[in-house]
């Protein structure tokens, strides 16, 4: 039997389309979708242990070259030609990152909104983001993308005292300041901070209607 809050969660992804990003009109006034390219699709899992709804995240490995080394991050990765759609990609960067086969022990609840990076610092991408449920036993190995792998309880991330400020140091000396989330002493923030606020936001709004944790 389906967990009561990840069935109202499936049935709210389900009520409302995920927004679209689209490229800056052309010169004959017409918006067009990105080009393969230059997407990629992460997947939020989940999963209930001990009654609770826990969320998978990981930590990048250092990484020269790489914009998001070290960061907090959910499993994904860019689009590749083998790929039908991005749900694909988000399920094959899984498997590949944390070792968790969706296709065999997973199942998609829903999309959430597309978006992209605010800072020109980072690549130019558009991002879709994908919700699955997994088993509880479901087992994670890590690969050599990923330094680290930590479920962290839905309810911590929505408590008050989860949403911080997060100091970001320039290269010129000067900082930045962003919001994020303290998940059990770790830092979200920037895109993955953006893709959970909207997730707990939508989370809150459907578990509300299904009981408590």
């Amino acid at each position: 039997m389906t967990d009561p809050r990840i069935a109202a969660l499936e049935a709210a992804l389900a009520s409302r389309p995920p927004f679209r990003a689209v490229e800056p009109p052309s010169l004959l006034g017409v918006a067009k979708r990105p080009p393969p390219a230059s997407r990629a699709a992460v997947a939020l899992l989940l999963r209930i242990e001990g009654g609770a709804v826990e969320l998978l995240l990981i930590r990048r490995a250092e990484r020269e070259g790489d914009p998001w080394s070290g960061h907090m991050a959910l499993p994904g990765g860019r689009w590749q030609p083998g790929d039908g759609d991005l749900a694909i990609t988000a399920a094959r960067e899984t498997r590949e990152e944390v070792g968790i086969d969706l296709w065999r022990h997973g199942r998609r609840l829903g999309e959430l909104d597309e978006l992209a990076p605010r800072s020109a610092r980072i690549p130019s991408i558009v991002v879709s983001p994908f919700v699955y449920h997994v088993a509880p036993g479901a087992k994670v190995r890590p690969n050599h993308e990923v330094q680290e792998a930590l479920w962290v309880r839905v309810d911590e991330l929505l408590h008050p005292d989860a949403a911080i400020e997060y100091l970001h140091d320039l290269a010129d000396g000067g900082t930045l300041s962003f919001p994020a989330y303290d998940a059990r002493g770790q830092v979200v923030w920037g895109m993955t901070h953006r893709i959970l606020a909207g997730f707990l936001e939508l989370y809150a709004q459907s578990v509300s209607l299904a009981g408590p944790e």
